[in-house]
């Protein structure tokens, strides 16, 4: 006769271990101490073999017979479900192992061994070990869809929309090194598009006459704060890079002697290797900086740490402690103060002062066909730029 949670409540320990048969091989082995565990004899290829299934009360009788209907269907297939329990469990182990914060030091470690750049290096790991915090405990085979996006609404609501949405990016290219290094099958991330706030790009405020630009240098030219702030805030009006690629100089992109800095494909937003002709007084700067910090990798190190570079919001930060505005002009300010007073001066050819922006061309036809850098002109361009400076700055 078939058990029922009765006789399994009410049997007797009397010091001896005894069997108590359910059906079709299944029975409930209770021992000396009063143990009771759920066992299943099979034959497998004329091998007599037991599985246990699990211990009474945890495992319920009708849970027990579940296992046991499995463990038969596993058989008729020509499986031994001892061996497919003992993978099973294996595997589980593996997976609570490999959390989402382990795979992100490896993914983390394959970017610093492909030889990405040190910004991009530490933006990932901003996002993965402080902004994706709350994902690391978790085995990554158990992260759902629901939990990523609990991580980036909790970004979202902060105000930090783009943040969001590249965080939501680099969650998901840590899915996909799992999934690529056979720990997990599926990449959550996916089924998030389009569930967070559309990122609207707004333009930084700047200044773009000459003479509010020459407040802003006599401004930072009577600034004492740390060297590097102030020289890379000097540099970022003098050659109007973006502020990342202004920060994050180093001393192998400059050829001091040839007058050029040479932007890596990798730091530069195009993706394409861009080259910076160094005025006098640009290279004078940095000359100076050799002086303090020329033992290092960075031109501009943060005053944390020699060995890092500053931070995304220290040059922004030092122009309000200035008293700018950050509605009046910011770091990235730069690019547009050059472009509208070159353009209005009438000298250089938008060509020239696209090609020092290092912008595309909106035309896709145009772009293969110009392949013209005018470096002779920027070269000029830059010089006369660097005199427009001083000049606004000096005037009273």
């Amino acid at each position: 006769m078939p058990l029922t949670d009765v006789q399994i409540r009410n049997v007797k320990i009397d010091g001896k271990p005894r069997k108590l048969t359910d059906a079709n091989g299944l029975y409930l082995y209770v021992s000396a101490a009063g143990g009771k565990s759920w066992r299943l004899d099979y034959n497998f290829f004329g091998k007599r073999k037991t599985l246990t299934l699990g211990s009474y009360p945890a495992l319920t009788l009708a849970e027990a017979r579940s296992q046991r209907d499995e463990a038969k269907r596993k058989l008729a297939n020509g499986l031994d479900p001892s061996l497919a329990k003992k993978r099973q469990q294996l595997e589980a182990k593996a997976a609570a192992g490999n959390t989402f914060g382990l795979m992100a030091d490896e993914f983390i470690e394959k970017l610093r061994r492909d030889k990405r750049a040190g910004p991009t290096v530490a933006k990932n790991t901003w996002m993965l070990k402080v902004l994706a915090a709350k994902l690391a405990p978790y085995p990554i085979t158990q992260i759902t869809a629901k939990d990523v996006l609990a991580v980036l609404t909790g970004i979202e609501k902060s105000g930090r929309i783009e943040s969001a949405l590249a965080t939501r990016s680099t969650i998901g290219r840590v899915f996909r090194y799992a999934i690529a290094t056979a720990r997990a099958e599926t990449d959550p991330t996916s089924a998030l598009r389009g569930a967070l706030q559309r990122h609207v790009p707004t333009s930084h405020p700047a200044l773009t006459t000459r003479s509010a630009i020459g407040g802003i240098m006599r401004a930072i030219y009577g600034y004492e704060g740390w060297p590097s702030l102030v020289a890379a805030l000097k540099i970022q009006a003098l050659c109007f890079a973006r502020p990342g690629e202004t920060r994050s100089m180093e001393w192998s992109e400059l050829d001091l002697r040839g007058t050029i800095w040479t932007i890596p494909a990798a730091k530069a937003k195009m993706r394409r290797e861009h080259h910076v002709p160094l005025s006098r007084q640009a290279v004078q700067i940095i000359e100076q900086m050799k002086d303090l910090f020329g033992e290092g990798q960075y031109v501009f190190p943060s005053m944390m740490s020699g060995k890092k570079l500053l931070s995304e919001n220290s040059m922004n930060s030092a122009l309000r402690r200035m008293g700018v505005g950050e509605d009046e002009h910011t770091a990235h300010g730069f690019r547009s103060s050059a472009s509208s007073i070159l353009n209005e001066s009438n000298q250089f050819a938008s060509d020239v002062i696209e090609a020092q922006l290092a912008h595309l061309d909106s035309s896709k036809v145009r772009r293969i066909y110009n392949r013209a850098t005018y470096w002779e002109q920027r070269v000029l361009m830059m010089q006369w730029w660097a005199d427009m400076l001083d000049e606004e700055r000096v005037k009273k």
